[in-house]
């Protein structure tokens, strides 16, 4: 092992570490580069060693700007001899795992990819859903996916309906003999472990055949279902064969929507990839006996990556963990690396697996398959939040760009009013920081109890005490953009009192469809852009909220001719932010408004008793909380109460005791 202090300047760098560099060898290793701080950074591998270090500290190095970054950062090396390019490949892999290097493709857990699990290390297996692959794994649990939520769902209500499951929260052994069996034991749903006649080995069968099902071996489970039916109604033990019989057409039903994919039972693994220029999606579809029976997908921020690096990336990081590995694996491109790779893959699986980058026929079109879906992926997943902040940049620079903003905001507050007709009048303040919400720094007004209401002097109020304490720290920095729940009216109403108080603030309002949904932004000239594609041809519905605006003016919504190809994205990104900005309003204003209504209903429910007002309403309050507990007091413990007094005291129990 080598280290060399790296100095600042490249040019510098080659001139006084090139007698160092020669004391490298020119043999297969694994290289780690550091920073200042002595964190490892990017681990590499090589065939050769010193050549490869010396592309990195030429005068002129060459690469991506990533690449580049990595290289500006690097303060210092290590290598370590390897004895040949697989035991390097196995070795980066490991270090990679071990240490996160922030410039190397990492595989990342994403919770919102979710894989089952199977215990097949407890004595009594248990299906659950996990986040992340633990480290149960080493000790021979299985883990399956990942997929997403709606997937996870899917696959374990077709378990449920396909094999005798245990889904209830028992834990055995412990609890065997404890209870009674549930429901489903008796509705053939669950072989009832828990009743303590179930052998152990009957039960892990069971689990056993799951684990096929998860790994799409669909032939070989029908095959012992129908062999099982077959013996119990030989046996005459109809019921349960007849439940047998109903496992087999939902499993046959579920294969008959499965795609066929290939006329021969063959296992292949196929990777497709997608790119947005915001990041990338690499698609792993599944084909077990020439059934597409899963997909999963994996993203990364674009960043310029290497497209070959990524996927050996993914098949050194992602296999060892792999529930299956097939014998063949379908990439889209030519790996620089084909050859270590296929020679790990074989230790792996403890036989042959080939990676195919195929130019013409069934695989072609399977790989074309893969980027079809890899591209769908990356839309999903984009419209859905995208990974990181990549979703929230976008949709805040559209709202910065619609607003006239230089900058996207970084606090954004936003209004809306609640009442319940000339009562309870309120309004709540949130926050947004970074496209999240800071509900720490959340507020609520009781406004004046006006007779009729008037929503946009209830707005210009709210507005009018918030700005009040514009410079308080207590109320958090000033906001780059304040937004009303509501239209030009109350867009209007804000503007009135920024030009009072002499701000310059940037105000907007949301406006929602018929439908109670939101559906768009109103700008400070008037102007609504409308984000809903399915609203953006024709005219649409007047709003009771805001009569007059048209969404088919052309000048109200944003051009379809621009030149920024994911404007659909980016406008549907927007359309998520402020849905998350109106509804989170909408929602802490009724709170507000509820608690209102319930305190000045208490009120009014204890001062309508003769000889109640506020003070003895308080003293009742005080003691009992509620005004259920009021009811249920005894007239003991009404005398008894200071403040109270005996004639109060017995109308407040005859109020709540007239049948006696």
């Amino acid at each position: 092992m080598t280290g060399c202090q790296l100095s600042e300047e490249m040019p510098q760098i080659s001139r006084q570490l090139d007698a160092r560099l020669d004391l490298v060898p020119q043999s297969p290793g694994v290289y780690l580069m550091k920073d200042t701080a002595g964190s490892v950074i990017y681990v590499g591998k090589a065939v050769n060693l010193r050549n490869r270090l010396r592309s990195y500290f030429t005068a002129r190095p060459q690469g991506t700007p990533k690449v580049l970054a990595m290289i500006a950062r690097i303060a210092d090396f290590t290598t370590i001899l390897c004895a040949n390019e697989l035991e390097a490949l196995v070795l980066e892999s490991t270090l990679i795992k071990k240490h996160l290097p922030q410039y190397n493709i990492l595989l990342r857990d994403d919770r919102d990819y979710p894989y089952i699990r199977v215990t097949l290390n407890e004595t009594y297996p248990r299906i659950l859903k996990a986040f992340r692959i633990g480290d149960d794994r080493r000790e021979g649990a299985h883990y399956y996916g990942p997929y997403l939520a709606g997937d996870v769902f899917r696959a374990l209500e077709a378990l449920r309906s396909i094999f005798p499951l245990k889904t209830c929260r028992r834990l055995l052994p412990r609890d065997i003999g404890k209870e009674r069996p549930c429901l489903n034991y008796h509705i053939g749903r669950c072989i009832g472990p828990c009743k303590g006649d179930v052998p152990t080995s009957a039960y892990r069968d069971v689990m056993d055949h799951i684990c096929l099902f998860l790994e799409g071996r669909y032939d070989g489970l029908l095959d012992n279902l129908r062999r099982d039916m077959e013996e119990a109604s030989a046996e005459l033990h109809f019921e349960e064969a007849a439940l047998l019989r109903d496992r087999i057409r939902a499993l046959e039903k579920l294969m008959n929507r499965q795609k066929v994919v290939s006329n021969r039972p063959e296992d292949r693994d196929v990777l497709g990839l997608a790119n947005n220029g915001n990041e990338i999606c690499l698609q792993k579809l599944e084909i077990r006996h020439g059934r597409l029976v899963a997909a999963a997908a994996f993203f990364w921020p674009e960043n310029g990556l290497d497209v070959s690096e990524l996927i050996s990336s993914f098949i050194t990081q992602h296999y060892p963990d792999a529930a299956l590995i097939p014998p063949e694996i379908l990439v889209p491109v030519q790996l620089a690396d084909e050859k270590p790779l296929m020679d790990f893959l074989r230790g792996l699986r403890s036989g042959r697996c080939l990676l195919h980058w195929p130019q013409r026929g069934a695989g072609r079109e399977l790989l074309q398959m893969a980027q079809t879906n890899a591209e769908e992926a990356l839309r999903r997943h984009t419209l859905l939040g995208g990974s990181g902040e990549t979703a929230l940049q976008e949709a805040l620079r559209l709202l910065a760009e619609l607003t006239g903003m230089d900058q996207p905001p970084h606090r954004i507050e936003a209004l809306d009013i609640s009442n319940t007709g000339q009562q309870d009048q309120a309004s709540s303040l949130v926050v947004f920081q970074d496209g999240r919400p800071a509900r720490q720094q959340y507020r609520q007004f009781k406004l004046e109890q006006n007779e009729g209401t008037d929503d946009y002097e209830a707005m210009r109020e709210t507005l009018r005490r918030r700005l009040r304490h514009i410079d308080e720290q207590a109320f958090g920095s000033r906001p780059d953009l304040i937004l009303a729940d509501g239209g030009r009216g109350h867009v209007a109403a804000l503007q009135q009192v920024m030009r009072e108080m002499n701000l310059t603030i940037p105000v907007a309002g949301m406006v929602k469809d018929e439908r109670h949904r939101t559906r768009g932004l109103v700008t400070a000239d008037g102007r609504v852009v409308n984000l809903r594609p399915e609203q953006s041809a024709g005219r649409q519905n007047q709003t009771a909220a805001e009569p007059g605006i048209l969404d088919d003016d052309p000048e109200l919504r944003i051009s379809e001719s621009s030149e920024d190809s994911l404007l659909p994205v980016r406008r549907m990104m927007l359309l998520r932010l402020l849905t998350a900005i109106q509804d989170e309003a909408h929602r802490f204003a009724n709170r507000y408004r509820g608690k209102l209504q319930k305190k000045r209903q208490t009120r009014f429910t204890l001062e309508g008793i003769p000889g109640i007002g506020p003070a003895k309403r308080r003293v009742l309050l005080q003691q009992f909380q509620t005004i259920k507990k009021v009811s249920e007091a005894g007239l003991d413990d009404l005398l008894n109460l200071h403040g109270l007094g005996e004639p109060a005291a017995r109308a407040v129990y005859q109020h709540f005791h007239q049948e006696e």
